[in-house]
């Protein structure tokens, strides 16, 4: 062995706990300082109740927590709106000649668009200014954002 590279070892080593326990050890080091020992750590202690909370991983825990369910109430009514019958037709990107067409016929909104679409087809296509090409194009956005339309009843009468 190489004399003068080991660390000085001493027998009689302090170690000291901050809830104010202390013994000693054998180490490399004269004194130790700890925050938790087998007195305070509630797994040796049976104080299983008691959490040690070290800057504050519990709150930052919870915060997280919380911010994860308002994200997912957010998406939910997100997803709620997307298919709501009250949602105005003028959103759904169509050209204005089919929603002021449908405007003039008191048709607003999405809900009272399917209303009317469930007495028949050729009750939407009689709205003046409302033709088939509005038609089939209505029924497109409508179904990719998840709405439930009635089945055509084959094409009418022109």
């Amino acid at each position: 062995m190489k004399q003068g590279i080991h660390p000085t070892y001493y027998t009689d080593a302090k170690v000291i706990c901050a809830c104010g326990n202390s013994w000693t050890t054998g180490s490399i080091q004269k004194e130790i300082h700890v925050e938790v020992c087998s007195k305070c750590h509630p797994f040796f202690s049976g104080e299983q109740a008691r959490m040690i909370d070290i800057e504050g991983q519990v709150d930052r825990f919870r915060k997280k927590l919380e911010a994860r369910q308002a994200y997912v109430q957010e998406q939910k009514t997100r997803a709620e709106a997307k298919v709501s019958p009250r949602r105005p037709i003028a959103d759904l990107e169509m050209g204005t000649r089919p929603v002021e067409a449908l405007a003039k016929a008191g048709i607003t909104t999405v809900g009272q668009f399917i209303e009317k679409l469930n007495e028949g087809e050729d009750v939407v296509l009689a709205i003046e200014g409302f033709g088939r090409k509005s038609l089939i194009d209505i029924k497109k956005k409508l179904r990719a954002l998840g709405y439930a339309l009635p089945e055509s009843t084959g094409t009418p009468a022109v």
